[in-house]
């Protein structure tokens, strides 16, 4: 296959990269800033305008978007305008270069977020019986889908918006190794509550799940993509706890959080939030998850490729 990724060099796009890059399939980088070393074919855009770079979208089996730009910093005004506008922005504009192709990709796979779901400690949010919830995030996310769903791009195209969960990596700076680091300086107690819900998901999972959805032209629309075995913050912190070998991690309450947010520069939001999300219309149609086990899946991402059971 042909498969287009739009921001290919963040955390998400060069694992997706990689999988695809090591089955065989032609694999091409959309991306700002081109960098040296990466197993696969990069273009430089800008997000922005139209470019040279649509006639790499021409005849394309797949065009995947990640592009956004990180939501761990402080929500001031600038911050929020970026977040928003590096979303919306470069979706809009890779509708207009969708529509412009002669032969369009056969399905454009959109970025979303679990986030768009309300606070839910009382039961799982699925695609159609979830609650959306209020907020900066939720409406970040709720614009985001609108400007994917609105693209007027030709009816051959399948779309499928990924609304996914925290994805656990080996990469580092991703949440999982954050995680992992503060553990180990005795900082791996609960957040809060320690009740709120963890939706995630397995690196090669995610990657798995992608490639399910390009491959079944049945499927679209909205997709939750995580674990159906979300995990509460307490079990989450215990898990990354024993992967650290440390025994005891200190809890961290609210007023706790919110300091070492304002130090950090982000928010409490990423962590305090209940995220229980399931994955009803992967499951339903047939998807075999992998890693369904907190404590087995960090195991694995913390061990020697391949060395870890499911």
């Amino acid at each position: 296959m042909k498969i287009v990724i739009a921001a290919a060099n963040s955390f998400l796009g060069r694992s997706l990269a990689r999988h695809f890059s090591l089955q065989g399939h032609e694999v091409i980088g959309l991306v700002r800033r081109p960098l040296s070393g990466e197993p696969f074919h990069l273009v430089q855009w800008d997000g922005i305008a139209l470019g040279d770079w649509i006639r790499v979208l021409e005849g394309a089996d797949a065009l995947i978007n990640l592009a956004g730009r990180t939501v761990n910093c402080r929500y001031h005004q600038k911050n929020r305008d970026e977040i928003l506008d590096s979303r919306t922005t470069t979706t809009a504009l890779l509708g207009e270069a969708v529509e412009q192709c002669e032969q369009p990709p056969t399905v454009w796979i959109n970025s979303s977020t679990a986030t768009i779901y309300r606070h839910a400690e009382d039961r799982p949010q699925g695609e159609v019986e979830g609650e959306i919830g209020e907020g900066f995030s939720v409406e970040v996310a709720k614009a985001w889908e609108k400007a994917f769903f609105s693209a007027p791009v030709p009816g051959t195209v399948r779309k499928v918006a990924m609304r996914t969960s925290i994805v656990l990596g080996r990469e580092e700076g991703t949440v999982l190794q954050v995680l992992l680091r503060l553990a180990r300086l005795g900082l791996g107690g609960q957040m809060g509550s320690g009740r709120q819900r963890v939706s995630w998901i397995h690196e090669e999972d995610f990657c798995r799940a992608v490639e399910w959805l390009i491959r079944h032209p049945e499927m679209d629309g909205i997709f939750n993509v995580g674990s159906p075995a979300a995990v509460s913050n307490h079990g989450l912190m215990a898990a990354v706890r024993r992967a650290a070998g440390v025994p005891f991690g200190l809890p961290a309450a609210r007023w706790m959080l919110e300091l070492g947010a304002l130090a950090l520069r982000t928010e409490t939001e990423l962590v305090l939030k209940s995220r229980w999300v399931i994955p009803g219309r992967l499951k339903n149609h047939g998807f075999q998850f992998r890693w369904t086990g907190i404590a087995s899946a960090i195991r694995d991402l913390t061990s020697p490729r391949g060395t870890a059971s499911k």
